[in-house]
């Protein structure tokens, strides 16, 4: 048994921790309360914070492909280097109506392309690796495939969604921030009460301040997947497109089956536009940018049996 002085000891550092906790609690509510009252109309505060997310995802987006160029050192080749790459890529953009992006070559930890908006008129980078082992048809399924992302914003709209989701995220935990501060202050100060100071986690209050921050988690997690079955979509988009735009799906559907091959790399976040085929756990499948491989290429074999190419893919 705990000797009478620790045990009051421990009452009164409760007892603080639950005036301290309290305090900040009310002053977060006064705060939160005041900048209410002197809120302009509900469109004018939706306006501001969708303005406020879409500017720094559109800066992030910029600057950030920027860095990747140069991270990647990844190096631009002019048209008088790849004259018949660029020959293709001029047919593409002017069919899609779309400008002429510049084309870069760097070393990646794994072959592979994207594309990116931001630079200029948008860039497609290829792993070096991709022009010894695809063959010229395959590398033009590969060319129009990226080029359809840039048609349709791809890489912008998912990086804009995604600020959007983590500006609700952050503004949700504001608005639960003093319930949160009250629920930890008689947490930890029924823990120093009952004497285990440590076990506040556990108690009633504890775990409702746990929920209350999984409120928070849950709606970034709902938002995250809705962004990443956006982009599941859009890949599925730009392989039609580029079935459509190339006249031969099994060209594409090789070119990804050599590059899975080639290498197996894990998520990353060098672009929403990255081909490659992710593990076959169903968790990591919500919440891949990508849908599985052996179903695109399927999807591009039954295209090719619509028209009438029956080429086997390796």
């Amino acid at each position: 048994m705990k000797r009478p002085g620790l045990r009051t000891l421990m009452a009164f550092v409760g007892v603080t921790l639950l005036a301290a906790y309290l305090g900040a609690a009310y002053l977060a509510y006064w705060v939160l309360a005041r900048l209410w009252a002197a809120r302009p109309d509900p469109v004018t505060i939706l306006l501001v914070v969708v303005t406020t997310a879409v500017v720094f995802g559109f800066l992030s987006y910029t600057f950030g492909t920027r860095r990747l160029l140069s991270n990647l050192n990844a190096t631009y080749v002019p048209p008088e280097r790849a004259p018949r790459l660029y020959d293709r890529l001029t047919e593409f953009c002017a069919e899609m109506d779309i400008d002429v992006p510049d084309v870069y070559v760097g070393r990646m930890a794994s072959p592979n392309a994207f594309a990116l908006g931001g630079v200029g008129n948008g860039a497609v980078v290829f792993d070096r690796s991709l022009f010894r082992f695809l063959t010229t048809a395959e590398l033009d399924a590969i060319l129009a495939h990226e080029l359809a992302h840039l048609e349709s914003h791809d890489g912008l709209v998912q990086t804009l969604a995604f600020s959007v989701g983590q500006t609700v995220a952050a503004v949700l935990s504001v608005v639960l921030f003093p319930v949160a501060l009250l629920a930890t202050g008689l947490a930890k100060a029924w823990a120093w009460l009952a004497g285990r100071p440590g076990a506040w986690p556990e108690t009633p209050f504890g775990k409702f301040r746990t929920a209350v921050d999984g409120v928070t988690v849950f709606v970034l997690v709902v938002l995250t997947l809705a962004v990443r079955a956006h982009s599941r979509g859009r890949e599925f988009a730009a392989d039609d497109r580029a079935a459509e735009l190339t006249g031969r799906p099994l060209a594409l559907a090789s070119a990804l089956r050599k590059i899975q091959r080639a290498a197996q790399p894990g998520w990353g976040v060098l672009s929403p536009l990255y081909v490659h085929s992710d593990d076959e756990n169903p968790i990591a499948e919500w919440f891949s940018t990508h849908p599985d491989l052996d179903d695109r290429i399927e999807r591009l074999r039954e295209k090719a049996d619509e028209g009438g190419v029956r080429v086997p893919v390796e």
